[in-house]
């Protein structure tokens, strides 16, 4: 996701992907991990702890479509996101605001907090219902997408309950030519319920080369390397500070046809909860 795309995620994406990271090491090589690849110290995070969104961590993004024509409208108002029983809560709703039928919101840590190599993990519960298009992602701080690259760590699409998608996105494969790396994994009930989702992003990881490896509940599910002694931005651009993006999105190019009914019991509040955030460099 990002405000300078038209989004475009596809099966055909992911037969790209031996493409993208052919490189001498398979997708599921799994080199051994040392005791001393798994010390980090924390170095930035939000609990959740206080009474409102800590402004001195986040930014508001507000504003509408970012590329991906989401049909919500993003703001800054407590109704949409707000700080509550130790969770960051953005909640959705159906209602004309500027111009838009829907309002939700989604905030950034450019410039507040950001890592370049390390871990970054969230524990999230996802809100159900088609429609709905939750992210947990990571832009650069500086340059311009795609070129500068994007990690999208954890994403959620309510047509397809009990699906959990990674992707990375890159100047010669990225989703507006519809060649992006993505993964897909089942990992069972992930609506209303709190999971975590993580990546350790390593430096020389394997023979000279990045690796950037996903988790979901502390499992691994895919790990990506930087193709083998290519040094080329447009292929890999994962070597510079990037900061992280919550979302919650409303229809869109991947978010798809919207079933209003799933806001109209106020029991069940179209939400997306965020239990902490952490971002952890090596010792």
């Amino acid at each position: 996701m990002d405000i300078l795309k038209a989004r475009c995620f596809s099966i055909a994406a992911i037969s790209y992907s031996l493409l993208f990271f052919g490189c001498g090491k398979s997708e599921n090589s799994k080199p051994k991990d040392t005791d001393k690849e798994k010390k980090y110290e924390l170095i930035w995070s939000d609990e959740f702890d206080g009474t409102k969104l800590d402004t001195d961590k986040w930014n508001y993004e507000t504003g509408t479509g970012f590329g991906n024509q989401e049909k919500q409208y993003c703001t800054d108002r407590e109704k949409n996101v707000k700080v509550e029983d130790g969770n960051l809560v953005i909640t959705a709703y159906k209602e004309d605001y500027n111009n838009c039928s829907y309002t939700s919101a989604r905030i950034n840590s450019k410039k507040k907090g950001f890592l370049k190599y390390g871990k970054i993990e969230a524990r999230i519960s996802l809100p159900s219902g088609k429609g709905t298009w939750p992210a947990f992602w990571m832009l650069p701080e500086v340059g311009y997408w795609p070129t500068y690259g994007e990690i999208d760590i954890m994403e959620h699409v309510g047509s397809d309950p009990t699906m959990i998608s990674h992707a990375v996105h890159t100047a010669q494969k990225n989703g507006s030519n519809g060649q992006n790396w993505q993964n897909k994994q089942y990992p069972g009930v992930v609506e209303g319920e709190f999971h975590t989702y993580a990546i350790e992003w390593l430096n020389d990881y394997d023979d000279g080369d990045d690796c950037i490896i996903f988790y979901i509940d502390d499992k691994e599910s895919t790990r990506l390397y930087q193709p083998h002694n290519i040094n080329d931005l447009a292929v890999w651009p994962f070597t510079a500070d990037f900061y992280v993006i919550l979302n919650l999105s409303i229809g869109g190019t991947w978010g798809g046809q919207i079933d209003d009914s799933i806001f109209n019991n106020p029991a069940k509040p179209v939400q997306m909860k965020v239990d902490y955030v952490r971002l952890y460099q090596k010792k």
